[in-house]
């Protein structure tokens, strides 16, 4: 997920619903919260541009043998263009780069990475829906499914990559 903006039941709600199917949380920056706060502490948690800077401006995660970079994409344009932040995903040998800032949910797919942002669970743009994203990595393959907030798969925000 990302850019929950002070956001703290929402948090708990989507940890308690997945928390039997997830090896990893990951938090994509901007939560506004502290570093110690108990509503992020489930969460591999980035800085974004209006955290505290103890949280790291980026993190490298490993997951069933898929190494994902996460960030949360305003040091590298991401409104503009995913090129910088494509050359530091290779920098860093990611199959899967996890990002937001922007708050448009989506997930493509280029030069052999997958990007996967999962939107906004407090500030969406682009589509109504407040959003963030599940990745199920198995068998050369990432699915990635985008949920409302309230747990509801959104229609039409669903894809498989081969990885």
């Amino acid at each position: 997920m990302s850019d929950s903006h002070g956001l703290t039941a929402e948090l708990a709600d989507i940890v308690n619903r997945h928390h039997h199917e997830t090896d990893l949380f990951i938090h994509c920056g901007d939560s506004e919260l502290e570093v110690g706060a108990d509503e992020i502490a489930p969460f591999a948690v980035v800085r974004g541009n209006c955290d505290f800077a103890a949280f790291p401006a980026e993190r490298i995660e490993e997951v069933g043998g898929v190494r994902l970079f996460v960030t949360h994409g305003h040091l590298y344009g991401v409104k503009t263009s995913l090129l910088r932040l494509s050359y530091r995903a290779q920098e860093t040998g990611a199959h899967v780069v996890c990002f937001g800032h922007s708050h448009l949910a989506g997930a493509e797919q280029m030069n052999g990475l997958l990007f996967i942002n999962p939107g906004s669970i407090a500030l969406p743009r682009g589509r109504k829906e407040k959003t963030y994203a599940v990745l199920t990595i198995g068998g050369g393959r990432a699915h990635v499914q985008f949920y409302k907030v309230n747990g509801q798969p959104v229609p039409g925000m669903e894809r498989t990559f081969s990885i």
